[in-house]
């Protein structure tokens, strides 16, 4: 209803007031309106004024540290999946693998090494998490691959420093409440679209943003990113976040890259990002409980995930 999206500052309100996706974020952050805030625009940077900015900003500095140790740790090889699952009953690829084996590809391969490296810093996280490690759930844990792999390899990239980053995660996370507030980002409640789709949103839109574009284009680049995975179920074989969660974070971080790069070209998206959301709920509501991280549908279905299911000693309950 109208209460509800004037008190979690639905998207229009963002862009009809010029305020960027940072402050939207603040001003959830802080349960106060966006007037309680000044922002500063000269040099095209911002400000954020009250009691909580300092709060808020090392609450966003713990996350970027924690996302960039998980993702190093793992690139790096020195925290190894412990997890039987991971290590070869399905075949999913060890942290040394993931790197090793897109990079020793990277002169043929068609994405390009930047994306490579983007890639395999996704599914790296991911493993993290199935081997019951630190990771940051943003928005989610079987998600939480795509925003740390896209902020810290592009940031490397581009000479971004820490502090630029953390200003990235204000619009990642305006992003991630708008969806959270509006419809959903448990997979439980709306499939994968709501965990993978929403984590490629949030990058998208951060990447706009720290690359100078508009409210409206990280706006546009969430948009195209929930559309390019609308209706996207969630299986999960055994009902681990492993299969086929780890390669999704991958096409997760893929198609941030690609509706960001089509937002800050002026690309647009035909439907606006408060309908799409909307869209996503609507599907969500309406998917069959079989796809929505049950692991009774989809691929968890699948006679080689039922024999693996049987192999771990789990059965459909346990999932």
């Amino acid at each position: 209803d109208d209460s509800m999206q004037n008190k979690t500052a639905f998207a229009k309100i963002n862009v009809e007031s010029g305020y960027t996706m940072s402050v939207l974020a603040a001003s959830k952050w802080n349960e106060k309106s966006l007037e309680n805030y000044k922002v500063s625009f000269e040099d095209g940077s911002y400000e954020i004024h009250g009691h909580f900015s300092g709060r808020l900003l090392a609450a966003l500095n713990w996350q970027h540290s924690s996302t960039r140790t998980t993702t190093v740790k793992n690139i790096d090889g020195s925290e190894i999946v412990a997890n039987g699952y991971s290590k070869g009953v399905i075949g999913a690829l060890s942290l040394d693998d993931i790197y090793s084996k897109l990079f020793d590809n990277r002169d043929k391969a068609h994405m390009g090494v930047h994306m490579a490296e983007i890639i395999a810093s996704s599914m790296a996280v991911v493993e993290v998490n199935a081997a019951m490690g630190k990771i940051v759930a943003a928005p989610t844990a079987g998600a939480s691959g795509i925003l740390p792999a896209v902020l810290i390899v592009c940031g490397k990239e581009r000479g971004w420093g820490d502090e630029k980053l953390i200003e990235g995660l204000f619009a990642a996370g305006a992003v991630g409440m708008l969806i959270a507030s509006n419809a959903t980002i448990a997979g439980a409640a709306g499939g994968c679209q709501a965990e993978t789709g929403t984590g490629a949103a949030m990058a998208a839109a951060s990447l706009v943003e720290l690359s100078g574009g508009t409210p409206q284009a990280s706006l546009h680049a969430a948009a195209i990113a929930i559309k390019n995975v609308l209706g996207l179920v969630c299986d999960p074989v055994a009902g681990l976040v492993e299969c086929p969660c780890i390669k999704r974070n991958a096409i997760g971080a893929a198609n941030a890259i690609v509706a960001a790069d089509l937002a800050l070209a002026g690309i647009t998206s035909m439907i606006p990002f408060d309908e799409c959301v909307m869209a996503m709920k609507s599907v969500g509501r309406t998917m069959h409980s079989d796809f929505k991280e049950t692991a009774r549908g989809g691929l968890a279905a699948t006679p080689t995930a039922k024999r693996i299911t049987r192999e771990l000693g789990l059965t459909e309950a346990d999932g």
